[in-house]
């Protein structure tokens, strides 16, 4: 009994201790270019005002998490299982940028932010990072691979510019960071992301209905629909080149992405609480064509988004440069607040109603802007050992060049990139990007509707657990 005693109050700190120690190691086999390097902060405990809000809502600080991201609010919420064994909203963040155009990532170099369900493990989190803290998303999955998608080392990370990723300030990754690190902790094997280009409410659907990624996104809200019903993290699986949520297959049995899928049973209580919403968001959808709702342009022009909370800190002022063109720049003051790095997203320079059909995502080529991908730290090389993390090498990219810069009319909202100050460390996951000159867009205006792939649910996660670690 002693003998229990004792290790239950040494637990946390035996786990804390041999976390701190595979940080550390990470870090020092990286050699001279983890000079200036604080490893403490990926091991900065939660605040007192986040460990109050844990208590207050029936969590506890180790219980597992999941996060959902949704492009058109740029915001992204924590999830955390509270002491009955759901999961409840712990707390939203703005997201200060991510880049693209609503729709899931095609290849490398489209700037596109990735869209699905990804898996991280404790080997994706990355403490040494050029952008404070980070975390490889891990795209491309299973679904991504089948579809013959190309990209690598995507990242949710701090500073304010993204080519493909989903950026926070610097303190919204400390704590994003702490909260999976103490839920790794506490035994999870992995978290899910799950990434939607917005809300799957039936408004929404009604408004990006001639959206070419129509049928993808359907598909997406039956994962989405699984856990608003049940409140439980999605089993994911690939086959047939479509989503399978929580599908439980005969002992033998395997999804494979791009093959036939088995014969497999959905929970018959989750099926029918499902098939209950999507009566009810179906009739609505229905009702809200019938009306006409307007839609929203497939390709806006825009590079991506920001939360209007750090749109209106930035203070966009317009400057007029030799040859006559207008473009925007931030305050230099206001943006070092939000990271060593900023880039607010570009204002078409074309009204939305004078996009047509001709592009869709990915993008035309030369509406691009040269970006480098995002490479992970070491951590993932040593970590991955001990948890079943795995990386890749960075792939080079591809960059094409910008059109010719156009005059353009001033807009209180638009902001061209500048950089706040550069960021002068030597591992970058993303190269400074240059302020793109204004890019006149073609964007989609029409698709027919399509019917989704009718992916199913069972619901039940967190099976797996760190043996050594609790």
């Amino acid at each position: 009994m002693a003998g229990s005693l004792c290790l239950s109050r040494i637990g946390p700190l035996w786990r804390a201790l041999m976390a701190s120690a595979a940080i550390s190691a990470a870090v020092a086999l990286t050699g001279c270019q983890t000079d200036g390097v604080d490893v403490a902060k990926a091991m900065r405990p939660l605040s007192p005002q986040m460990v109050a809000l844990i208590e207050q809502k029936g969590m506890s600080k180790e219980s597992p998490i999941l996060a959902r991201i949704f492009k058109e609010d740029s915001e992204l919420e924590i999830w955390k299982q509270d002491r009955n064994g759901r999961f409840a909203l712990l707390k939203t963040y703005p997201i200060c940028r991510w880049s693209g155009e609503l729709g899931p990532k095609v290849k490398q170099g489209d700037r596109q932010a990735p869209e699905g369900f990804y898996t991280i493990t404790p080997g994706q989190m990355n403490p040494n990072s050029a952008y404070y803290l980070s975390f490889n998303i891990g795209y491309p999955n299973a679904f991504d691979r089948a579809h013959g998608r190309t990209g690598a080392h995507l990242m949710v990370h701090g500073d304010c510019s993204s080519a493909g990723c989903y950026a926070m300030t610097d303190e919204q990754i400390s704590e994003i960071y702490s909260l999976a690190r103490e839920s790794f902790f506490g035994g999870q094997h992995s978290f899910q992301i799950q990434a939607y280009p917005f809300r799957m409410t039936p408004m929404n659907m009604a408004k990006h209905r001639n959206s070419p990624h129509f049928a993808f996104w359907k598909m997406l809200k039956q994962g989405y629909d699984h856990f608003e019903v049940s409140r439980l993290e999605p089993k994911v699986n690939v086959c047939d080149r479509r989503y399978v949520f929580d599908a439980e297959a005969p002992s033998g049995a395997k999804f494979d992405a791009a093959g036939r899928c088995p014969a497999y049973e959905v929970d018959k209580e989750l099926v029918q609480a499902v098939a209950q919403k999507q009566k009810s968001d179906d009739a609505q959808f229905a009702q809200l064509v019938q009306r006409n709702t307007p839609t929203v342009p497939v390709v806006t022009g825009r590079d991506g988004g920001m939360h209007q909370t750090f749109l209106a800190k930035l203070a966009p002022r317009s400057v007029r440069d030799p040859d006559g063109s207008v473009r925007y720049e931030v305050d230099p003051a206001a943006a070092a607040k939000l990271g060593s790095y900023v880039k607010p997203p570009r204002e078409p320079d074309v009204p939305a109603a004078e996009t047509t059909a001709a592009t869709s995502a990915p993008r035309a080529a030369e509406t691009k802007t040269a970006a480098a991908v995002p490479q992970e730290g070491p951590l993932s090389r040593l970590v991955s050992g001990w948890f079943g993390g795995n990386q890749a090498s960075p792939e080079p990219v591809k960059t094409a060049a910008a059109p010719p810069p156009k005059p353009a009319k001033p807009r209180p909202a638009a902001a061209a990139a500048i950089a706040a100050k550069p960021n002068p460390q030597p591992h970058q996951e993303a190269a400074a990007v240059p302020a793109p000159a204004p890019v006149r867009t073609t964007a989609a205006s029409g698709a027919s509707l399509m019917s989704g792939a009718t992916p199913v649910v069972s619901s039940d996660s967190f099976e797996s657990r760190f043996g050594p670690l609790r």
